[in-house]
């Protein structure tokens, strides 16, 4: 599994040097259209480094990079059913990548010299970054031969995620401190399976201890929000912003929240991993909030926007890529325990319980090792894409 994982990682940091040189000018979850399409349309600009217009901008992270970063550009949108687009093309052209248009599948690609980079299809809200599920805020909308894409789903997914240079005023240091968040706890055993007599929350307490010994044999101070049957209140409401406050106290780098999920109806049939980070300012999260005043709350945790985008792909595709499990998707939801942070942070719902071939694999020292190996993994590619935008520091005089 190290080996291949350090291909991929070696493949990931030579797109990172190749993104910040100059660029030439299973079934979708239901999601809301926001409005029909109007009889006109409205044609503008956009910048891509900066965040929605009503959003007040994230202040740069301390220290400040001294890397040199490339301007911002504006991308051009166009207004379809209520909602500012960017043309796929246009992400092509930015990228220096090949787009191609498959009528019959009604699906477009973009590609270089390693492959298909980029897979979007007509009317929906997910599509493929190298072999990886993301999630979109909205449905994709094709006019024409066109495809197109919502553009807070380009500034705050698509562009930190493949080209973080753009973005690295917004980012992080590389991180030195990690709190690990086993979820549940005491009186609340979270998901089960009664067959195999599972209970979620010694699952993720256990996932958690073997991801602390390996992120400390990399050198990270590694803080856990529990490291016995416990929970700080059997209220979640108050229950889950405290495992934020952990982080927050901690002067934390990065939060993670480990979990497994589970089903009610046909589980045999759902398995897999996915990934959640907070949804970002005014977008429509994966699974709609039923308080749609959410959607216009700018929360804490939305400072680490570019930075949740990038840490919550690189912790997916790791998760998918070495464990093997279906691909449920890079997903983005308003969750308790992601609201309050003051570092990037991110939740990982790691298999199903309720899906029993799944749950067998859980139920081994092993699997559950390959979970942590792949977690520790991840953190680490996402340290690298970090440290890569960055200087080197000079050497030490002798």
């Amino acid at each position: 599994m190290a080996r291949s994982s350090a291909r991929g990682l070696s493949l990931l940091l030579t797109l990172l040097t190749a993104c910040s040189a100059p660029a030439q000018p299973p079934p979708p979850l239901p999601g809301d259209r926001l409005g029909q399409t109007p009889a006109g349309q409205q044609a503008g600009t956009v910048s891509v480094a900066a965040p929605a217009k009503a959003e007040p901008a994230p202040p740069p992270p301390e220290p400040v990079r001294a890397a040199p970063t490339r301007p911002a550009q504006l991308w051009p949108f166009t207004r379809f059913r209520g909602l500012d687009y960017v043309a796929v093309r246009d992400i092509a052209k930015r990228y220096g990548l090949k787009a191609a248009w498959t009528k019959a599948a009604m699906e477009m690609t973009l590609s270089d010299a390693r492959g298909v980079r980029f897979t979007f299809k007509r009317d929906e809200r997910d599509f493929y970054l190298d072999g990886a599920r993301v999630f979109l805020g909205d449905l994709t909308y094709l006019s024409g031969d066109d495809l197109w894409v919502p553009k807070l789903d380009v500034i705050k997914t698509i562009a930190p995620i493949f080209a973080p240079a753009d973005h690295a005023a917004f980012l992080p240091a590389p991180p030195k401190t990690i709190v690990l968040d086993p979820g549940h706890g005491g009186t609340d055993p979270g998901k089960q399976n009664l067959r195999r007599k599972l209970d979620e929350k010694d699952m993720t307490l256990d996932v958690a201890s073997r991801l602390k010994k390996l992120l400390e044999a990399r050198g990270y101070r590694v803080v856990m929000t529990r490291t016995t049957d416990k929970r700080f209140s059997n209220n979640p409401v108050v229950d889950l912003p405290l495992r934020a406050e952990v982080a927050n106290k901690e002067h934390a780098d990065l939060f993670l929240s480990i979990h497994f999920n589970a089903v009610d109806r046909e589980p045999e049939r759902v398995s897999g991993t996915e990934t959640y980070v907070l949804t970002p300012q005014f977008q429509v999260s994966t699974q709609p909030e039923q308080d749609k005043a959410m959607v216009q709350t700018r929360y804490p945790g939305n400072k680490q926007d570019m930075a949740n985008a990038l840490l919550g792909y690189m912790l997916h595709r790791q998760l998918i890529t070495d464990l093997k499990t279906s691909d449920r998707g890079y997903k983005r939801y308003r969750l308790a325990v992601l609201r309050t942070l003051s570092c990037p942070g991110v939740l990982v719902e790691s298999a199903y319980l309720s899906n029993d071939a799944e749950a067998r694999r859980v139920a081994t020292p092993e699997f559950r090792q390959q979970i942590a190996e792949a977690m520790a993994e991840g953190v680490s590619n996402y340290a690298a894409a970090l440290a890569a935008l960055r200087p080197a520091p000079p050497p030490v005089k002798p």
